[in-house]
């Protein structure tokens, strides 16, 4: 049996929770987590930039059993509910930081 893979999904304001969850979700749980990449380019991305990063980011999606939503004090912004809506219609699991039913903002 092989062992879950989850890809991150989640606001860059939250990077530093989620190279933790990171390495929780792979020391205690064994899962193989892709992650994000930080924007750390010395100049604003262009729109096209964007663009791209978000199609690579579905193709990591494409590739997991299932997503991890960050969702920090329970915020899920708009880039993250699309990735949650891709996710879905793929049928894969979606599993939260913070439970939606416990936060009335998601």
């Amino acid at each position: 049996m092989r062992e879950k893979i989850v890809t991150l999904c989640g606001s860059l304001k939250f990077i530093k929770e989620m190279y933790e969850i990171a390495e929780r979700l792979s020391l205690e749980k064994h899962y193989v987590v892709i992650g994000v990449n930080p924007h750390v380019i010395n100049r604003p991305l262009t729109d096209d930039e964007k663009q791209l990063l978000g199609e690579l980011h579905k193709r990591k999606i494409d590739l997991a059993d299932a997503i991890f939503v960050v969702n920090v004090d329970g915020y899920i912004g708009a880039a993250v509910k699309d990735e949650i809506h891709y996710a879905e219609s793929l049928g894969k699991e979606i599993l939260y930081l913070v439970s939606p039913a416990d936060d009335e903002r998601t």
